[in-house]
């Protein structure tokens, strides 16, 4: 019988302590997402955090193809359609033919995106220091640091 490192050293965690559900990272991030999802849901009613993430994401970038747009915000392809949908039938974003590759949508931001943009990025400061407030600016930083790495 070949037993590995990490077998064993598994092994001796589960004996060690019982399994709390309380105190693993999995359970702990769903809670402190929720709580952040609840302040957007009360201080940004009209947009889904994913849509939100699209509209600064494209504010940075002017005008990006929707797949590179997808990348860039952690999203799949048929989750960036949707959302593109979803925004456009707001009049938020528009999309338009690559001059280079038809294949391509171009992304961008119309006027009344632009301007909901810029309310919505003021509006997302308040609901991250709201997430954070209680927490120091040092475990704010170490907090980021931290999931930066997972």
């Amino acid at each position: 019988m070949d037993i590995t490192l990490a077998e064993t050293a598994n092994s001796a965690r589960r004996t060690a302590a019982p399994y709390q559900l309380e105190d693993q990272v999995g359970f702990k991030l769903r809670l402190a997402n929720q709580r952040h999802l609840e302040i957007f849901n009360q201080r940004m009613p009209d947009i889904t955090p994913t849509q939100f993430a699209v509209l600064a994401k494209l504010r940075d970038e002017v005008c990006i193809s929707q797949n590179q747009l997808g990348r860039l915000v952690g999203m799949d392809a048929a989750t960036t359609k949707g959302v593109v949908d979803r925004l456009r039938k707001k009049g938020l974003v528009q999309s338009t033919p690559s001059e280079t590759d038809m294949r391509r949508l171009e992304i961008s931001l119309t006027d009344a995106g632009k301007d909901f943009s810029a309310s919505a990025i003021s509006i997302a400061h308040d609901i991250s220091a709201e997430t954070v407030s209680n927490l120091t600016p040092r475990e704010v930083e170490r907090l980021l640091t931290l999931l930066d790495k997972l």
